[in-house]
């Protein structure tokens, strides 16, 4: 990995540069042994023609490799054989079919899976599993590790399509509400608006409100969308390139009601049942959290661990080091429990494994409740907005209907 630093050299001038290492500790014991006195340092990517050619390997895709994989080696297999075997069954895709034969390349040269995985230029591979594999393989449970790591990348997928596919109808709804509004806004009402400027008569506020709303979205609509278009274009923007600006965004997502509980739960479940997973491979526990706390997608949270990663390296305790810092974050009191309770009892693996379940059944649980109280929300919204719209045109022609009886 790739560190940028800013500091003082050995003659006070002021400093900046960047230096390669495995972790954040050991770039600032480089930089000490260099005379640097750093002031800051931060992970950044590494502009390499390696690191461009190379891209993340799929999650689905990764837990199929590690699901035939370990099947094969169950059975009996030599990992040059299995690997071969897997070259056979995936012809008609290209660029995995480049990943397993680089990976078969190198372990003929006598390099074992962890090394041929570590060295190859095709995909780009999370650190906390090649570090798993690598323990694995000193350890023997390369055939565990491998059908452990298919089914956490399974069930995180399996996560995922939940999620989209049930996302599908309440998007479709929506997009109709707004079509059918604006269609309401920009063609109807305008024509029936002509007929009451004939009649000179005076209108209810309901009405002059949706009209109001009408004249507006009519003559500003362009410029409504291209506002909306930049302000997606511009979020996107310093989401992906201003780590400040990102961590700000998730540490707020993290605050809302039940959606921050529903991503806390899924963020803690992955790392908990990675670093059990790890712990369970052979991996000591100092190196296993600061390989775990990649798995946060959430850039507050991973912030949060990789700080208390620092004090675990220097021998404190992670629920310790994690209740010093809970006033930035609102984590989950049972986590902190849970995690102290494994810590002194020394069964930190399977208390994780159980807490990682256990998440991941209450998201499963409270996301079906919500996502089947959408639809009757987005019919009463659009039935909502229909109504209010059909009101302010009806009231007008039921006071020229009387005025005219009358």
């Amino acid at each position: 990995m790739l560190y940028k630093y800013k500091g003082f050299d050995k003659s006070g001038k002021r400093t900046k540069g960047t230096v390669t290492a495995n972790s954040k500790e050991e770039a600032a014991q480089k930089l000490r042994a260099q005379g640097v006195l750093y002031e800051s340092i931060t992970e950044t990517k590494n502009l390499s023609i390696d690191a461009f050619s190379k891209r993340q390997m799929p999650s689905e895709l990764l837990a199929e490799f590690s699901k035939e994989l370990a099947s094969y080696l169950n059975s009996g297999m030599a990992i040059l054989t299995a690997v071969k075997l897997m070259e056979n069954q995936h012809e008609g895709e290209k660029r995995f079919l480049s990943f397993l034969g680089a990976i078969r390349t190198m372990i003929d040269e006598g390099q074992n899976l962890y090394q041929a995985l570590k060295s190859q230029k095709v995909y780009a591979l999370p650190e906390f599993y090649l570090q798993s594999l690598k323990v694995a393989g000193e350890g023997g449970k390369m055939v565990e590790v491998l059908s452990n790591m298919a089914h956490f990348f399974t069930a995180q997928n399996k996560v995922k399509k939940q999620v989209k596919g049930a996302m599908i109808y309440p998007a479709v709804i929506f997009t109709v509400a707004v079509g059918m509004t604006a269609f309401l806004i920009a063609y109807v009402v305008p024509k029936i608006t002509q007929i009451f400027e004939d009649t000179g008569q005076k209108l209810p506020p309901i009405t002059r409100f949706v009209l109001s709303i009408s004249d507006f979205l009519t003559s500003h609509y362009v410029a409504i969308i291209v506002g909306f278009v930049l302000f997606i274009v511009l979020f996107k923007l310093f989401y992906a390139k201003s780590l400040r600006f990102k961590r700000f965004v998730d540490a707020q997502l993290l605050r809302v009601p039940i959606l921050g509980n529903l991503v806390q739960n899924h963020e803690l479940s992955r790392f908990s049942y990675i670093l059990s997973l790890m712990l369970d491979s052979g991996v000591a526990y100092a190196p296993a959290v600061h390989l775990s706390k990649a798995t946060f997608s959430n850039a507050a949270l991973r912030d949060l661990f990789e700080k208390a990663s620092e004090k675990v390296q220097e021998g404190n305790k992670l629920s310790n080091a994690l209740y010093m810092q809970k006033s930035r974050l609102p984590l989950k009191r049972n986590f902190l429990q849970s995690l102290a309770l494994g810590e002194e009892s020394s069964e930190v693996a399977s208390i994780l494994h159980n807490l990682a379940e256990l998440y991941a059944e209450e998201n499963e649980d409270r996301i079906k409740i919500l996502l089947g109280l959408m639809e009757p929300f987005m019919m009463l919204f659009i039935g909502a907005i229909v109504g209010v719209i059909v009101s302010a045109m009806l009231l007008p022609i039921f006071t020229m209907t009387k005025g005219i009886k009358g």
